[in-house]
């Protein structure tokens, strides 16, 4: 099973157009999206190219891949226009080769307290993987009871200086620069 992981694309066209591409070259199974796909929020500053319109058009073109998951940000009308669904506040994905569960969200319901996320971690069987977003910050470490803990960054507003998603593949999670790749 081969994903394509990304977060907080808030609306910025130009980083979700590099990111469309890097979904063409990488052929995922799946793209995960978890979530502020096109609002850029009160608390940030307009994206570069924010036209989340153009954003809108690209996400539906590979809609029947798409697995994802509600941001802060999300409202009603984004489900609007939108070609998959959105507003679940959770979603999980079963990885045949490993056996472990991947528990998607955004992280500002359930996450592991990093960086701004909320502390407040589900309860997942030992070598599950809490995949979330929320605080465009990259992470890729070993959590409690044997949870592995994945943040993508930011597709359109990253806070740790680089744009970037993950690919999940093989049982691992890397990060993918945009514009590196």
């Amino acid at each position: 099973m081969k994903l394509v992981i990304a977060s907080d694309i808030h609306g910025a066209a130009h980083w979700c157009e590099l990111l469309m591409q890097a979904i063409e070259a990488e052929r995922p199974d799946r793209v995960v999206l978890l979530g502020d796909l096109l609002y850029h929020g009160p608390r940030n500053d307009l994206p570069t190219d924010y036209a989340p319109k153009r954003v809108i058009e690209m996400l539906n073109s590979i809609a029947p891949q798409v697995v994802a998951v509600r941001g802060n940000c999300e409202a009603e009308v984004d489900q609007m226009v939108l070609d998959f669904a959105c507003m679940a506040t959770n979603n999980s994905l079963f990885d045949p080769l490993t056996g472990h569960t991947l528990f998607l969200t955004h992280g500002h319901v359930y996450g592991p307290g990093l960086h701004g996320s909320v502390s407040n971690l589900p309860k997942l069987p030992e070598g599950s993987a809490l995949v979330y977003g929320h605080t465009h910050v990259k992470v890729s470490q070993e959590g409690p009871d044997g949870i592995w803990l994945f943040n993508p960054g930011s597709v359109g507003i990253p806070k740790d200086g680089s744009h970037s998603f993950g690919i999940y593949e093989d049982g691992a999670f890397r990060h993918v620069i945009l514009g590196e790749a």
